[in-house]
């Protein structure tokens, strides 16, 4: 008996695949990913100054924390988003599900430093547990619930933002009104961006910039605002 060839898919399909990326790739604004792109190399130099510059060994460890959160989302969302359309369907799924779990890792890596030079030990480790706990789940249900729907995971980012909340007086009497502004106000543009990528609008150029990069323009201008506070509170 002659051995069984190895399955290869239709000509149809293939066909169909790759007429299904081109379409992608033509439709999406051509600065899809590139925002991201150009802030991760600057992104990875401010963290890099910002760990080296850390007293004590344990404030480097919570800036090495950030660095890697920061440049983990800031990398891959360029090289998801400017590959969309090209990537072969498991290597984008895996992308993109990278992509959706950085935002939750951000969250917690940015609270990361902040708690750790601010907060007395307790707190710091209470807020640390809630946000990484927090991060966990959304990245759980990122992993198994992939197509959840956009105003659910949309939900899931604004409240783990937000969570700490409570811990900013604390923030206030130690760091200054400086940085509790700064975080205050990467909070509110992280929640701009997000009302954005829920509804889709406004989508001012859908050949150049549409509504995904006004979502990443300004989670750039918000990581900026809160990598500040960083910086201040690290510093001090």
């Amino acid at each position: 008996m002659s051995p069984t060839p190895p399955s290869t898919p239709p000509a149809s399909h293939r066909s169909a695949s790759a007429s299904a990326k081109g379409v992608i790739a033509a439709v999406k604004p051509r600065l899809r990913g590139w925002i991201h792109a150009g802030t991760a190399p600057l992104a990875l130099a401010a963290c890099i100054v910002l760990t080296v510059l850390a007293p004590g060994a344990g404030l480097k460890w919570a800036c090495a924390v950030y660095l890697t959160c920061s440049l983990l989302l800031f990398a891959n969302s360029g090289v998801y988003h400017i590959g969309t359309g090209h990537w072969p369907a498991k290597v984008a799924a895996t992308l993109r599900r990278i992509d959706h779990a950085n935002i939750y890792l951000l969250i917690a890596g940015t609270y990361t430093p902040l708690s750790a030079a601010l907060l007395p030990t307790r707190t710091a480790t209470l807020v640390l547990g809630i946000v990484w706990a927090g991060a966990a789940i959304g990245t759980a249900t990122n992993l198994l619930w992939m197509h959840a729907p956009r105003w659910f995971t949309t939900a899931l980012y604004i409240i783990l933002g937000w969570v700490a909340v409570w811990f900013l007086p604390q923030f206030w009497r130690t760091g200054g009104p400086a940085i509790v502004w700064l975080l205050v106000a990467g909070g509110v543009t992280y929640t701009l961006g997000a009302v954005v990528y829920a509804r889709k609008t406004p989508d001012p150029s859908p050949r150049w910039f549409g509504f995904h990069e006004i979502f990443h323009v300004c989670t750039v201008a918000a990581w900026a605002c809160q990598c500040v506070a960083c910086f201040l509170a690290v510093l001090r």
